[in-house]
């Protein structure tokens, strides 16, 4: 992805160890960069798409130099608001694991993109088991989650914590059961791989959302589960615990959980675009496709492509949360445990009896 800077510096002779660290730097700025304007401006869409269903404007009001541009200006003002407000640290906390619970939430939802491929050739780490990687680093986020409960010394955190933590467990192992089926198709835990398993003639109908329809179905639900978010918002269930695990932070600890939250939310939906939705392929056949140089572009392969599916599956997440009450613990318990869990590892057989027929 970034041969031409690298062969830029070594024409100036500089060291090659300190070539690929510069060029790993500027892959970091790049994805991180657009990633965190896109986690801002999500909470912007958030706002405005569920006031559109709910027949309200959402922010209009904060613009750029005096215009108000339909409220673009929001999400800056909400970071500059969180970044002077006081952090209060509760008494009785335990204030080193009180601060680090935030960053251990926040971190690994970014580590993770060091393997997201965007393209055929553009990804900052192209290894072999990059899908096994992101499992499990973002499974540290847990942690996160159970140390802020615990270190903010407040019964309502720990049960929050508590709660949360159950219902991540339960529903990654549904989740993970889900990617089981997709690494049975592709032959490979490498998410370059597994996209590129799903090219072919035919277009969309070589995407594995077709053969392995009820594990998409269920990783995506997982993973809305996972990221806490409606209508599995019980960790947050402000009429039984009020705010969750994060109850006792403010400023910038809570705008850490709460950036954490978002750019995991994008995270699931760019893998569920790469898994299941063939990521950066083009949905039309090549044969269908023009010469012209234009439309061939914009129709075939590219990461537009993928950024459209990623976007969709945002929406979902918006969607959701406009649409369905939130659930009762037990419900969602027994949802992940008695529902999810015995219908992936039953479609697991079904997959491998399709691969045994050729099929697949």
């Amino acid at each position: 992805m970034f041969e031409i800077v690298e062969n830029f510096l070594l024409g100036f002779g500089l060291w090659p160890w300190l070539v690929t660290l510069l060029t790993t730097l500027l892959g970091i700025v790049v994805i991180m960069v657009p990633l965190l304007l896109s986690v801002a401006y999500f909470t912007y869409a958030e706002r405005k798409v569920i006031g559109y269903m709910q027949i309200r404007i959402g922010p209009n009001r904060v613009g750029f130099f005096g215009h108000q541009l339909w409220g673009l200006g929001q999400p800056i003002a909400d970071a500059v608001k969180l970044m002077f407000k006081e952090i209060i640290i509760p008494n009785g906390s335990d204030k080193f694991l009180f601060l680090i619970a935030p960053i251990l939430s926040m971190a690994p939802a970014l580590a993770a993109w060091a393997v997201v491929p965007f393209g055929s050739e553009m990804v900052l780490a192209d290894i072999d088991a990059s899908l096994l990687y992101v499992l499990a680093i973002t499974s540290i986020g847990v942690y996160g989650v159970i140390i802020a409960g615990w270190a903010s010394n407040s019964k309502y955190a720990f049960l929050g914590a508590m709660r949360s933590a159950a219902q991540i467990v339960s529903y990654e192992i549904a989740m993970g059961f889900a990617l089981v089926g997709v690494l049975m198709a592709a032959g490979s835990i490498n998410l370059g791989d597994i996209v590129r398993g799903q090219g072919g003639e035919y277009g969309i109908l070589n995407w594995y959302f077709i053969p392995l329809f009820p594990l998409f179905v269920i990783y995506f639900i997982s993973g809305v589960a996972e990221t806490n978010r409606a209508p599995f918002d019980v960790a947050e269930g402000e009429s039984e615990i009020v705010a969750g695990f994060h109850v006792e932070y403010s400023g910038m600890t809570f705008a850490v959980f709460f950036l954490a939250e978002y750019a995991n939310m994008i995270l699931v939906s760019m893998l569920a675009a790469l898994m299941f939705l063939g990521g950066w392929l083009s949905p039309i056949p090549a044969d269908f496709i023009p010469d012209a140089v234009v439309i061939s572009q914009l129709m075939g392969d590219g990461i537009h492509w993928l950024l459209a599916k990623t976007a969709i599956f945002m929406f979902f997440y918006l969607w959701f949360r406009a649409t369905f009450p939130r659930y009762r613990y037990d419900q969602i318990m027994r949802l992940g445990w008695k529902v999810f869990i015995p219908l992936t590892i039953i479609w697991l057989l079904v997959v491998g009896a399709m691969i045994m027929a050729g099929w697949l």
